[in-house]
């Protein structure tokens, strides 16, 4: 296929090196007393707002849920991530059990160039038939039943399962408009700070690495309690 190393991580990849250098250091720690499933703290911290609030504004979000929602949550995640696996088998639990709560599934392809492959893929996908078709085809590579390393013909077959014409979504995958959208995702990523896959972001706070279903349930109600990830006692 023509989602080749020799293009692919000049326009993405390169997008994401020291901006968020200083972001690193900050979130070492946590800025709310927040713990996963396994009783282990969660890295989190706080993130500029303006910055914050250029994601809704990105270019190729995956949206589930009610555009009105009272609660946003945006996940950063990487189609090679087992975290990002074990999040999405829980997604359809938690757009269950929160229907006024919005997701948004952004694309961090950072673990390897399969992954940006495949992140290019469901860009071209979302080009054709928007988040619905881009959400079947998250499902049919990270849902319940998936196994194995993801990469651009991986996703390219499942695209063409789910009846998209094979040939139409590789030539976009390999357009400029896919390329920048790609670009902007991970240069957004970069800026956060969010250097783990996966990452949440809801209101101006982060969370880094996924704290299972019942903590994740947990922070979104304090957030739809008292706008913060851990409402004070």
């Amino acid at each position: 296929m023509s989602l080749s190393r020799r293009t692919l991580l000049a326009a993405s990849l390169a997008a994401v090196p020291a901006l968020a250098t200083g972001a690193l250091a900050q979130q070492d720690g946590q800025w709310r007393a927040v713990t996963g499933d396994n009783g282990q703290p969660i890295p989190n911290t706080r993130l500029p707002g303006e910055l914050a609030s250029e994601i809704g504004r990105l270019r190729g979000v995956t949206w589930l849920g009610p555009r009105e929602a009272s609660v946003t949550l945006y996940e950063f995640f990487d189609y090679n991530c087992p975290w990002c696996r074990a999040a999405a088998r829980d997604l359809d639990d938690l757009v269950k059990a929160n229907p006024d709560l919005r997701i948004g599934l952004v694309n961090n392809p950072i673990l390897s160039v399969q992954s940006a492959q495949a992140a290019k893929v469901a860009l071209a996908v979302q080009r054709a038939g928007g988040s619905p078709a881009t959400a079947a085809l998250y499902a049919a590579l990270l849902g319940p039943g998936t196994s194995g390393r993801i990469d651009g013909p991986r996703a390219l077959e499942a695209a063409a399962r789910l009846g998209h014409d094979r040939a139409g979504i590789e030539r976009a995958a390999d357009s400029d408009e896919v390329r920048e959208a790609l670009t902007a995702q991970m240069r957004l990523a970069a800026n956060l700070g969010l250097h783990a896959t996966p990452s949440y972001v809801v209101g101006t706070s982060a969370l880094l690495g996924y704290p299972g279903p019942k903590s994740l349930g947990r922070v979104l109600a304090n957030v739809a309690e008292c706008d913060e990830i851990a409402c004070a006692s």
